[in-house]
């Protein structure tokens, strides 16, 4: 029974009443009391070991970056002493955002989605929002600038599984299943566009698409869809010369190697100088300032240079044990009748495999350079802070089908 048909027959048997009254039960659970070990111990681990890697190659790759800034106050420890107080932030919002019953996710799902459109509109306001590098994307809250486009890929999973619960008995409809999704995202869409931040905009409309089909999206409007952004994302590649730049660029790094192929070309240095062992943890020269943003968007190339193959597939392997996790964790949860739940998991682990697979697609040349970071591990507060929000969630959908199993007995 494909996933989409165990969603539609269990959304018809919710009139006996049982999905009310889980919904009561876990609901009644707003401080779980429970050990680690009654969580998934192989996502817990793999996000834990991305983590703590992120954070120690954060700090090899940006040493050189922060000696040289020129900035009071900074020395070698600078991107290491943010980054571990932005993990530790992101814990604890991570922490409450588990102390927060699914079904009272589920009633705040549509606020979070709207006040994430009203921060990225705030973003563009001139002389609110921060702009860098030509991109205007931040929100200046006193030392730290907060990148509201990272919220709101989580408020886009969250809203894209509370649509699709309630629109299940009229998902195989395009007018009515999918028209209306389309046109909220399409909103978001173009104030992504506007900051611009192409990238984002992939990997939301991803998110969003995806968990409809999920959800039980027609077969046939999914393709149809999916030519479509295809054929978008081609138009608005060629309409903006920076964009059109990037791709032939891409196909061709070494035609220029000192201009638009630049950085390209020293992340597949750093790729073939780490070999299959590497030259050493914080042995990496690319990051002396050949391979620009080495501690945010080409994190991976350094981890190629310092830590060779193994390395690189050891972070690979980790985030396939925690995407594989969040799907497992969602399955379960939709065969319990609890279909919010499950399909919020799932809409978290696409979101955090599809912008890895980017992100490392554009270190090694297999896509062409967007600013995406590595989820988990890349420097940066709002994008961890989003992870970790995230995986609070994962962790609250597995601790209630846990409870569930054993008879609603916290």
């Amino acid at each position: 029974m494909s996933l989409a048909t165990s969603l539609r027959r269990g959304f018809l048997a919710t009139s006996s009443g049982r999905d009310r009254i889980a919904a009561r039960t876990v609901g009644r659970l707003v401080k779980p009391q429970t050990a680690v070990s009654e969580l998934d111990p192989a996502l817990i681990w793999s996000a834990l070991a991305l983590l703590v890697l992120g954070l120690v190659m954060v700090y090899s790759a940006s040493i050189a970056t922060a000696e040289a800034s020129g900035f009071t106050g900074y020395d070698a420890n600078y991107y290491l002493v943010r980054q571990a107080s932005f993990l530790g932030v992101g814990v604890v919002f991570g922490l409450i955002a588990f102390r927060v019953p699914m079904v009272h996710l589920q009633r705040l799902a549509p606020w979070l989605f709207l006040s994430g459109i009203v921060l990225l509109a705030v973003t563009l306001i001139p002389g609110v929002g921060h702009r860098v590098g030509g991109s205007q994307r931040w929100l200046q809250l006193g030392p730290l600038n907060l990148q509201a486009s990272e919220l709101m890929k989580l408020f886009v999973a969250i809203y894209a599984a509370d649509y699709t619960v309630r629109k299940l008995d009229v998902m195989p409809s395009f007018k009515r299943g999918f028209m209306p999704m389309m046109g909220v995202i399409l909103l978001v869409g173009c104030l992504l566009l506007f900051e611009p931040d192409f990238g984002t905009f992939v990997v939301i409309t991803a998110i969003a698409f995806g968990t409809l089909f999920l959800g039980g999206l027609n077969i046939r409007v999914f393709l149809l869809l999916g030519l479509a952004a295809v054929v978008g994302f081609v138009v608005l590649i060629y309409i903006a010369p920076y964009r059109l730049e990037r791709v032939l660029d891409f196909l061709n790094p070494w035609a220029d190697p000192f201009g638009g192929g630049y950085q390209l070309s020293q992340s597949q240095i750093a790729f073939g100088r780490g070999e299959w062992f590497g030259v050493g943890l914080g042995g990496s020269i690319q990051k002396l300032f050949y391979l620009p943003e080495a501690h945010t968007d080409f994190l991976l190339a350094v981890i190629a240079e310092e830590l060779g193959f193994v390395g690189v597939f050891v972070v690979i392997a980790l985030f396939a044990v925690l995407v594989q996790r969040a799907f497992v964790i969602g399955r379960e949860a939709i065969l319990l009748e609890r279909y919010f739940s499950g399909l919020v998991a799932q809409a978290i682990g696409l979101w955090i495999g599809l912008q890895a697979f980017i992100s490392m697609g554009v270190n090694v040349g297999m896509l062409p350079t967007k600013g995406l970071t590595l989820p988990l591990m890349s420097y940066g507060g709002s994008g961890l802070l989003a992870n970790c929000l995230a995986l609070g969630i994962l962790l609250r959908v597995d601790w209630e089908v846990r409870v569930l199993k054993r008879g609603g007995n916290a």
